[in-house]
């Protein structure tokens, strides 16, 4: 696999994850545990957070010039 094909399939996998996050806070307000659903809410942004870390990595690996030349 290729360096650009890893890219594409690591980002189509971030966002991927990052919907079905988008459903996990709806359904949390039904829970009816107020500790339980600080937790969750609390980890729900944890898990964001690394998610973007992962895409502004990707991003950064595909702005750098794999050249040689100065």
């Amino acid at each position: 696999m290729e360096r650009e094909e890893a890219i594409e399939k690591i980002e189509e996998s971030c966002k991927q994850i990052a919907l079905q996050m988008m459903k996990i806070h709806p359904a949390v307000r039904d829970l009816g545990d107020e500790e339980t659903q600080g937790d969750i809410l609390k980890s729900a942004h944890s898990l964001t957070v690394e998610l973007e870390v992962i895409k502004k990595k990707l991003i950064q690996l595909k702005g750098r010039d794999d050249s040689t030349e100065l």
